[in-house]
């Protein structure tokens, strides 16, 4: 019965503490501007900028721009779907979901549409 007692403490006291804790999320202060990010392919880091506004992203991958459409479900998610895919597999939407917002930063996660299982992440920092 004491050792019921001290688990049951102990998980009120630890509810407690989580619900103290907010994740920050000013979504709407990165649906439009200018950002940057870095990725590394083949172990080599590279940097890359998009542009975005409400309804359209432009990338620019070695200097060449690349423009997706983009549909927000809420605040904080949307959908890129590129508008001249080269590939098959470039035709597949993208699902982003801005999971914390910190000044100029956000850290996401993004996943093919329907492909839940597979998720990346990734951190964004805006310029612009």
């Amino acid at each position: 019965m004491i050792h019921l007692k001290k688990l049951l403490l102990l998980f009120l006291f630890s509810l407690i503490l989580a619900s103290c804790y907010n994740v920050q999320r000013n979504c709407t202060d990165f649906k439009t501007g200018t950002f940057e990010y870095t990725y590394t392919i083949d172990g080599v880091e590279q940097t890359s900028t998009f542009f975005r506004n409400d309804t359209l992203e432009v990338d620019y991958y070695e200097n060449v721009p690349d423009s997706s459409s983009i549909r927000w479900i809420n605040d904080c998610e949307f959908i890129v779907e590129k508008i001249n895919p080269t590939s098959l597999n470039e035709s597949k939407a993208v699902h982003m979901k801005i999971l914390t917002t910190k000044d100029n930063s956000y850290t996401y996660e993004y996943s093919l549409v329907g492909d839940a299982s597979n998720k990346q992440k990734g951190t964004v920092t805006k310029i612009k």
